[in-house]
């Protein structure tokens, strides 16, 4: 067993209470486990009913965006309540607090969107109705079916099933990575990327504890997955360039092709008329080159997407 003299008891992981967050947490937990070869008692899980869980019946960027994912588990970090806290990296805010630091990033999952109640994206209900809270997905798809109505959906993957089984929607889009994370494998048809470009950061689980507690930043760094991080950490670049917001439709996506990174990223106007996007292949380790990208895409938008972006 790996032994570090300070903790002399569990490591404990914060993590929001919701079913999804909670079958990441265990991931991290018996990843950990595996690496230092610990028992099950040297960890402990802490969950949170974090604010985004409890408000659902507005879009997240109007009650006050991703922190409402993150800020009770950054005052149990600050307070020392939790060692390391984890998160989905698409809900993680761009601009993280100073003392805070991603620590670690367990292996990608699937980074496509799953569709729900059609078998393809043209097979829609001609004017029916897709259910979603993503303006990123939103856009999509009225880029691709401007005859589709969007009814907001929030709340956990079982809310949302439950709601378009009610008949409150035609189809639904929900994270690939999600369900299959949930053991939900039999519903729906994922969407090929080069229809609908994901989120920056999807199907990515993060680890994040204080900046200047080196131990626990040893300990999570035992399993971080080096390619999962080096492409996030662009396509979060590209975010902190385009200074975009909950309201603000963007996509992007990096993979890692030997020392390089290519990266795909996109906006669009929440109608989907407007559609700005990019391809680009630089050194996985160049991050200016992915904060090239957002301004790009910035530059060459129009001055109505570019009032979307508050950079």
């Amino acid at each position: 067993m790996t032994i570090f003299p300070s903790l002399d008891r569990p490591l404990r992981l914060g993590t929001r209470a919701s079913p999804l967050a909670m079958a990441q947490v265990h991931l991290v937990a018996e990843a950990l486990r595996a690496a230092h070869g610990w028992e099950e008692g040297r960890i402990e899980i802490v969950p949170v009913t974090a604010s985004g869980d409890k408000v659902l019946d507005r879009p997240l960027a109007d009650i006050g965006g991703k922190a409402l994912w993150t800020k009770e588990l950054d005052a149990w970090l600050a307070s020392g309540e939790i060692d390391a806290a984890v998160h989905s990296m698409k809900d993680v805010e761009t601009i993280r607090p100073e003392a805070l630091t991603i620590a670690a990033m367990l292996p990608r999952a699937d980074v496509r969107d799953v569709l729900i109640g059609a078998a393809a994206v043209e097979d829609i209900p001609q004017g029916g109705t897709l259910g979603t809270s993503s303006p990123r997905r939103s856009a999509q798809i009225r880029r691709l079916r401007p005859d589709v109505a969007i009814t907001l959906f929030r709340g956990n993957v079982a809310t949302r099933l439950g709601r378009l089984e009610a008949g409150e929607a035609d189809a639904t889009l929900l994270a690939a990575a999600g369900l299959v994370r949930l053991g939900i494998t039999d519903r729906g048809t994922p969407v090929p990327i080069d229809v609908m470009l994901p989120a920056p950061a999807q199907g990515a689980v993060g680890i994040e504890t204080l900046r200047d507690n080196e131990e626990v930043r040893t300990l999570l760094g035992a399993i971080d997955h080096a390619d999962t991080s080096d492409c996030v950490q662009a396509e979060r670049a590209v975010l902190e360039a385009l200074g975009g917001t909950c309201h603000s439709p963007i996509a992007a996506l990096a993979q890692i092709e030997g020392n390089s990174i290519t990266l795909r990223a996109e906006i669009l106007s929440p109608d989907g008329r407007e559609h700005v996007g990019t391809k680009q292949t630089f050194d996985r380790h160049n991050r200016d080159a992915a904060l090239t990208i957002g301004t790009d895409l910035l530059a060459r938008a129009s001055p109505e997407l570019r009032a979307l972006f508050s950079a």
